[in-house]
């Protein structure tokens, strides 16, 4: 009843509303990812390289729409699948996926549980892929491997779900590797919720070494990981593939009995005022019980101020930088939590609400996909001022912008807000997308 008629607000009488504005939208910066897309011709790439084992003939929506309906829906944040029945007849939805109207909530539902291990493969084609048209524009000196893991938790009967005893929580526990520099996620694997996490972490990481050693040789290659990767195994791949590296280690009796010049060190220094904050790096060779042969550790002893008593962190590597200079790089890796978290609020890596372990698998691959496709993009072609927003901020100024659609003959106009705030930003951004000269073949 509301829609046909003028509600008045009762704070004003003389504000009315209604529904009756038109063709409107309020995803109007949608226009720029579909320009940045068709820029990397990534719609080609997902035709030419995504399908699923659909035995249909025919079919109104196919598996290349549908997944990029999802990475559209993801990015905008309509998270879900019920989403897309509110998004039915959305004009900007409709106009950059060329349809007259969206999959609903059952194809998409339908379409999900047709993925199965084959099209995990296609996923990882289609990153490999990305990543070379990304680096064509682009080529980095270095990338810095920076393995982790998280929990994405479950609420019921998921396949290959498990309590993890290190989040307190029923989940699955995958396995990610970032680039630590750019915030890309080089590879993702969703696992059991009770697996280590350094399980499989060598047969993990090995394709990846082998990419770029065969397609980016020049590429320098570092690795650090914290002490749930200090595995003998690790170690052995990073110096066999040519890969500098730094991993924290856990506080074993015999390192601390090895470090204790050191700590004796601290002490002198502050025996007289026990109270102020100190610290004493150093280094000395070391060879666990499991290790072929001894190599470099570094030793950092720190007495927080206010504190009596000493820390001590150590750290394997085969890296010739100065102790002091090597904590600091393995600090950094604190941007971690930000990329992990910003792929679970802002990306939902945590929708595995499948029943079937292997769709929840390709599930969040699509969400890794999306994830990928905007860094790409906010990496590559936002304003500096905004490329180092998170995906909430630059939804806010950059996306969620008032459209009014006017069609006439032969265009359809997209009439932006005319007081958005960040209108430049749109158009800069346009800009460096069509300055972008990507080697697509």
């Amino acid at each position: 009843m509301y829609s046909l008629m003028d509600i008045a607000l009762e704070c004003n009488k003389k504000i009315k509303v209604n529904f009756n504005g038109g063709e409107l939208s309020s995803d109007g910066g949608m226009l720029v990812i579909k320009e940045f897309v068709s820029k990397l011709k990534i719609d080609k790439l997902i035709k030419q390289t995504f399908t699923t084992t659909d035995t249909a003939k025919k079919r109104t929506h196919k598996d290349d729409e549908n997944l990029f309906q999802m990475i559209y829906q993801i990015i905008a944040s309509y998270f879900t699948d019920d989403n897309a029945d509110e998004l039915t007849n959305e004009p900007v939805f409709t106009t950059i996926l060329d349809k007259e109207t969206l999959a609903s909530q059952p194809t998409l539902s339908r379409f999900h549980n047709r993925m199965d291990n084959e099209t995990l493969k296609h996923f990882n084609d289609i990153a490999i892929e990305l990543r070379r048209r990304a680096y064509s524009i682009k080529m980095p000196e270095m990338v810095l491997l920076d393995p982790d893991t998280t929990l994405l938790e479950t609420y019921g009967e998921q396949e290959g779900k498990g309590y993890n005893f290190y989040y307190g929580a029923n989940g699955y526990h995958p396995q990610m590797c970032y680039d630590g520099l750019t915030g890309d996620l080089l590879k993702a694997e969703l696992r059991k919720g009770t697996d280590h996490c350094s399980k499989g972490i060598v047969e993990f990481l090995q394709p990846l070494l082998d990419e770029y050693q065969t397609c980016y040789p020049d590429i320098k290659l570092f690795l650090r990981a914290d002490s749930g990767y200090a595995a003998t195994g690790l170690f052995t791949q990073c110096e066999t593939n040519g890969v500098s590296y730094v991993i924290k280690l856990k506080n074993y009796k015999r390192l601390m009995r090895a470090a204790s010049e050191f700590v004796d060190e601290l002490n002198d220094i502050t025996k007289d005022n026990i109270l102020d904050y100190a610290v004493v790096y150093g280094e000395f060779e070391y060879q666990g019980t499991t290790w072929e042969y001894p190599r470099r550790v570094i030793c950092k002893v720190e007495k927080p101020q206010g504190q009596m008593f000493p820390m001590l962190s150590f750290f394997v590597t085969n890296m010739d930088l100065s102790p002091e200079n090597m904590v600091l790089f393995y600090r950094n890796r604190g941007r971690m939590e930000n990329f992990i978290k910003e792929g679970k609020n802002g990306f939902d890596f945590g929708a595995v609400s499948s029943q079937s372990e292997v769709v929840n698998a390709n599930r969040f691959q699509i969400h890794v996909l999306t994830y990928n496709i905007f860094n790409l993009f906010r990496r590559l072609v936002l304003p500096e001022s905004m490329s180092k927003n998170f995906i909430d901020t630059i939804r806010i100024k950059l996306i969620k912008i008032a459209a009014k659609i006017v069609r006439s003959g032969r265009y359809i106009y997209f009439k932006l807000c005319s007081s958005c705030p960040y209108k430049d930003m749109f158009y800069k951004t346009l800009e460096n997308i069509w300055r972008l000269r990507p080697q697509l073949e």
